[in-house]
């Protein structure tokens, strides 16, 4: 018998329109091999995910740039399909912010987490997390926000070359316009001419101190914040492979206890009162050895699946075996657990890991999926090559911009800043930001 309670189905919401997250995949099957009815509200026409034999029903997501009324109205229209309340798991952070703001209204349809609606918007907003970080004090890169090309530029200067830009709101960035949500910037120039951007990327830039990467720098933590605030259904793990290298998600990931990044955790969650799935992300410092905190993500993290313990638990049945009442069970960890997106990594996906592997797309249960992504992934390619080859770059457009702060710990040199840039640890913006 299944330890989820399988009369109560799960819908998972996302808004983003990548067809290749994974970690929707591995929700899907999560929830689907316990026996529950799995629901879920995404793109489905170029997606593997809707091939999986634990997808329930697919259904259309809300428009691109939909207001929370549009948003809501889609999820009332599944929950009357569904006629019974379900577990809600936002799959990216503008699935999270909105399920936040329209908490109220969602339930009692649905069955959500306790806890404030605008914090999931606090900690995902890029701005808003140096302040949290100062607050909870917990390392996080110097961080300034310009009102002007010419702040732009030289914050630039003042921070020290290179240096990383952020849209504090990654998740309003449209597509098509060619803008990432995280660039190094090389020169002052390049500073300026983000900057001027800032409206078309819906957010204010954000320009930080550097952390280069290296061997053994980049971790994460997931987990399950349940109603005692105890953290469940997770661990940290150490970045083996990155795409794009060195800054990217996670193409092969490796469950390692760290007790430093552990008890950062759980500090950073026990000071907010934080209730429901999280994913850190973590660089140490090559200089002071300290693990700085790059993003808060309130939602599950595309590589969750590494922290299945030897109970099956990880944050998604966390959730809800959580929700709906029933224990938890104590599984032990399983450290040396690898992790591989094929797509990103094919090569790691052939090698045998000692401590067992799971791979993002195929599974022996559930093969359709594997089978769709490379058929699909071979499309994508070709059509990103015939773009490179033939497409122009889309033009800049001036924007606003204003300041906001510096993260709380400082980094070894760190500058001061540059006349008219203020460092701020308190916020005055509530909106928040997205990753994958």
């Amino acid at each position: 018998m299944s330890l989820l309670d399988t009369r109560v189905p799960a819908v998972l919401l996302r808004i983003d329109r990548n067809p290749f997250h994974h970690g929707t995949l591995g929700a899907v099957r999560s929830l689907g091999r316990a026996g529950v009815e799995v629901h879920v509200v995404a793109l489905s026409a170029a997606s593997p995910v809707r091939t999986s034999r634990f997808v329930c029903q697919m259904h259309p997501p809300p428009p691109a740039g939909a207001s929370p009324a549009e948003i809501a109205g889609t999820l009332r229209r599944v929950a009357a399909g569904i006629a019974r309340p379900a577990v809600l798991i936002p799959m990216d952070d503008a699935s999270a912010v909105a399920v936040g703001r329209l908490r109220d209204e969602l339930t009692p349809s649905y069955l959500l987490p306790q806890q404030p609606g605008a914090l999931s918007e606090r900690v995902a907003d890029k701005a808003e997390l140096a302040a949290v970080c100062a607050d909870a004090d917990i390392p996080h890169p110097v961080t300034l926000a310009p009102e002007s090309p010419a702040q732009a530029a030289s914050a630039a200067w003042q921070l020290g070359l290179p240096v990383v830009a952020k849209w504090s709101r990654p998740w309003l960035v449209p597509a098509g316009t060619g803008l990432r949500s995280t660039v190094v910037v090389h020169s002052a120039q390049e500073a300026r001419e983000l900057f001027l951007r800032a409206e078309e990327a819906g957010s204010r830039l954000l320009l930080q101190t550097f952390l280069p990467s290296g061997p053994d720098r980049d971790w994460f933590f997931h987990g399950y914040a349940d109603r005692s605030g105890a953290l469940r259904g997770g661990g940290t793990g150490r970045k083996q492979r990155a795409w794009p290298r060195g800054a990217g998600l996670t193409a092969v990931g490796r469950w390692t206890p760290n007790p430093q990044v552990q008890a950062l955790a759980e500090r950073l969650t026990a000071s907010l009162g934080y209730r429901g799935i999280l994913d850190l992300d973590f660089r140490r410092c090559g200089s002071t050895g300290r693990y700085h905190l790059l993003d808060f993500n309130p939602r599950p993290g595309a590589q969750f699946r590494l922290f299945a313990d030897t109970a099956g638990l990880d944050v998604v049945r966390a959730q809800h075996l959580d929700l709906t009442h029933r224990p938890l069970p104590d599984g032990s960890p399983r450290p040396g657990r690898t992790f591989v997106v094929e797509n990103y990594a094919p090569l790691s996906a052939l090698r045998p890991a000692l401590g067992g592997s799971e791979l993002a797309w195929h599974a022996p249960d559930d093969p359709a999926p594997g089978r769709a992504m490379w058929g699909l992934w071979a499309l994508h390619v070709l059509r990103k090559v015939r773009e490179r080859l033939g497409g122009t770059a889309p033009a800049a457009r001036p924007k606003e911009a204003r300041v906001v702060r510096q993260a709380g710990e400082t980094h070894v040199n760190t500058p001061v800043a540059p006349a008219g840039l203020t460092k701020v640890t308190e916020l005055t913006d509530d909106e928040k930001a997205s990753s994958c």
